[in-house]
């Protein structure tokens, strides 16, 4: 197979000291030569999958360079098109074939020059591709009329997802425009389901999905999880630099990164900024170098930027607290270790963090540091269940004993997207007859669940929102209030917009928070306190400077994300099992014996409700997310009018505490149990004229569309009946 790669990528190789093509670069190869499939390149970290696609992609573009773009390549995130156009650019040195990027921070000199001259490959995320569809539709048959191949990386983060769905609506409508399909290849190294992730890869196209399937020499991994019990504030008199001063838990995450390059995961951009703040403190206290950053959305380019090249320099020490930035595939170098900061909320997140070790062919090391608030000895039976560390030793044994990966979510009606891609088209085609229009949006393949004749009202809708305006011929044209809307920079993404303050210090752009802030507040950002000392609302600026104080306001909202009911059942096994993992530390053991002598003592494996004081009871019910909030739905909706319950409570999706008011615990637990065997209507979810606003565009789609969409794809109403099956 080597002897038919490009000479550039031959020399490259033999330049390199590569032995050879690795197993998976040498069947990507030959799906590539010799067939006319799509391709699906699933494997580890650091197994070679950039270099697999890429490697048969510009060898088919050196054979026969096409005018124009020959490939296109679609990243999640700015940060990993950076990483992958470093490493293009160096394979390409030797070759006529130009890499381009194209997203917000590249310059509108270089992205005239690409309209202009674009050849080769451009890289580029789906907003700024949805931009070029929407102002840039009449370049686009000469940009992409010889497009070959599309790869989208980290395929697995856009499968199930709007973003994703908006990406296969893109792909339709550039093969729409250009009258050419482009073949796709798809990297991943988290994949749960094969099957689904082939049909999302061929949807709207008539070719097969090849995934090369190699036997897996297994990688070695490395993992702990330790306990602490949080004391919270910890006051140290200046100048004492004895471990006794300092926050254990904070001083347990110095120590571990400590002469370390270390990737410290969080779950919200709020645990990073106190992590490496508290690391920062410490390290200056005992005399130790600052080599502390933070990466995630809400900071700074240019400060993003230090941190990654501070990653990826070679044997000098750098600790990284990070959300999902780095959680894609962006190629760090060589790792001691990642942290990882109580539990990530699925399997396939912990695979991607896991994977940012251990990548030049050692040991994949990851240790997680689950921490409460000290004990008082009021805490309720629910408050004294470690939850995070039940959730942790859940994800790690799901992927230990069955190598599973959640599945992605299934959507049945994506309005937000649908009006979406209506504004989109409309603003790119101009002026389109309703039929036409309709032939154009709903053969998109998310939309094959759409009728015609809720297309047709949703028109309707939005001409008497003056989104669209019908003209004398009969045909369709955005209105005003539509045009206003498409022609925002913001309607490029389909994730909701966030209100956002940038901060700033001397003139430098520090980064942004979520939560208005006040005069005097202190904030943490970028790993430091800032205090803020003028707020302009108008233009959303706030000016702030260095703080030595602890920060005492918040920066940005917490977030959760959905945990699959697998890993509640898991969790629930792991208080009645006696099994000693092999990677507990002291702290955790401790902690675990704890919570499952409670646990037998309570009952609450084994019973659906717990009595806690006079007329309250904890539910236990051991589904996910999106179960727990459909049996929360029942019981507010339901409940709460049939038994006369007072008021519900809980944390999602581990425990429900109920007011029983005037119902008795007996007569609740009858109509749970009865669950199993009902017939569920929505009224019993939902209120008559209930319209949940849950994603971007929601607000311009009927009322009863709206409601349609949340019974389907909000709702788990079977899956609820399943589970309380099991509840008696």
């Amino acid at each position: 197979m080597q002897n038919r790669l490009a000479p550039f990528i031959q020399e490259y190789m033999y330049r390199n000291g590569w032995p050879g093509l690795r197993p998976i670069q040498e069947e990507a190869c030959r799906v590539i030569f010799d067939s006319d499939d799509h391709l699906l390149v699933a494997a580890g970290t650091a197994a070679g999958k950039t270099e697999a696609a890429f490697i048969p992609v510009l060898t088919e573009l050196f054979n026969q360079s096409p005018q124009g773009i020959g490939a296109l390549y679609i990243g999640p995130i700015k940060a990993l098109i950076n990483d992958q156009f470093e490493r293009l650019t160096d394979l390409l040195e030797m070759a006529d074939i130009p890499v381009q990027m194209w997203h917000g921070d590249v310059t509108q000199s270089k992205k005239k020059k690409i309209l202009n001259e674009g050849r080769g490959i451009l890289q580029i995320t789906p907003e700024s591709l949805e931009s070029l569809l929407v102002n840039k539709s009449k370049d686009l048959p000469r940009l992409f009329g010889q497009l070959k191949f599309v790869i989208i990386d980290e395929v697995h983060a856009f499968i199930g997802s709007d973003r994703g769905d908006q990406v296969l609506c893109q792909l339709t409508r550039i093969a729409q425009i250009t009258g050419n399909e482009a073949r796709r290849i798809g990297l991943s190294a988290t994949l749960g389901d094969y099957a689904l992730a082939e049909r999302w890869m061929a949807a709207g196209t008539g070719r097969k999905v090849a995934v090369p399937m190699l036997e897996s020499a297994g990688r070695k991994i490395q993992l702990s999880i330790e306990h602490f019990y949080d004391p919270g504030i910890v006051v140290r008199a200046q100048g004492d630099a004895r471990d006794s001063s300092f926050n254990p838990y904070h001083l347990h995450l110095f120590q571990q990164t400590l002469n370390q390059k270390c990737l410290v995961f969080a779950n919200g951009r709020t645990a990073t900024e106190e992590a490496i703040t508290a690391m920062r403190t410490i390290a200056l206290a005992t005399g130790n170098p600052d080599v502390y950053h933070v990466h995630h959305g809400s900071i700074s380019a240019d400060l993003r930027a230090v941190a990654e090249t501070a990653m990826r320099a070679k044997d000098i020490p750098a600790v990284t607290a990070a959300t999902m930035t780095f959680e894609m595939g962006i190629d760090l170098g060589q790792l001691d270790r990642v942290i990882q900061l109580e539990s990530p909320a699925s399997v396939a997140s912990f695979l991607q963090r896991l994977g940012r070790s251990g990548r030049r062919g050692g040991v994949s090391e990851m240790r997680f540091v689950c921490a409460e608030d000290r004990p008082t000895g009021e805490e309720t039976i629910p408050e004294q269940i470690p939850w995070q560390l039940l959730q942790a030793i859940a994800i790690i044994q799901l992927y230990l004993e069955d190598k599973w990966i959640e599945p992605p979510p299934n959507v049945q009606y994506p309005y937000s997207l649908l009006y979406h891609q209506t504004m989109s088209t409309l603003m790119s085609q101009g002026e389109l007859s309703p039929a036409h229009l309709a032939q154009q949006v709903l053969t998109l393949p998310p939309f094959k669940n759409i009728q015609q004749s809720d297309y047709r009202q949703l028109l309707r809708h939005w001409i008497e929102l003056n989104h669209i305006e019908i003209t004398e011929k009969s045909t369709l044209i955005l209105g005003l209030k539509g045009e206003k809307i498409v022609r925002n920079f913001k309607f490029y993404a389909i994730f909701p917009d966030n209100q956002e303050y940038t901060v700033m210090n001397n003139d430098r752009v520090i980064g942004s928070i979520m939560v208005t802030p006040g005069t005097g507040d202190r904030i943490s950002l970028a790993g430091s306190v800032w205090e803020i000392i003028e707020v302009n609302q108008k233009s959303k600026a706030v000016k702030a400077r260095s703080s030595s104080k602890s920060a005492n306001a918040s920066s940005w909202r917490g977030t959760t994300g959905e945990i699959h009911t697998k890993v509640l059942a898991r969790m629930r096994q792991v208080l009645r099992e006696d099994t000693n993992y092999s990677y507990l530390q002291p702290g955790a053991i401790d902690r675990l014996q704890v919570a499952r002598a409670m646990a037998r003592r309570q009952g609450i494996t084994e019973n659906l409700v717990t009595y806690l004081e006079e007329g309250y009871v904890c539910l236990f019910p051991w589904i996910g997310s999106k179960g727990f909030k459909t049996l929360e739905r029942y019981l507010r909706n339901h409940c709460r009018s049939t038994l006369k319950i007072k008021g519900i409570k809980g944390r999602s999706p581990y425990f429900m505490v109920v007011n029983l008011g005037k119902c008795s615990a007996e007569n609740l637990l009858y109509e749970l149990h009865s669950l199993g065997d009902r017939n569920l209507t929505s009224d019993m979810f939902m209120e008559e004229d209930e319209a949940p606003i849950v994603q971007k565009y929601d607000v311009y789609i009927p009322p009863n569309l709206i409601k349609q969409q949340f019974i389907s794809d909000g709702l788990a109403m079977a899956e609820l009946t399943q589970v309380a099956q099991g509840w008696r």
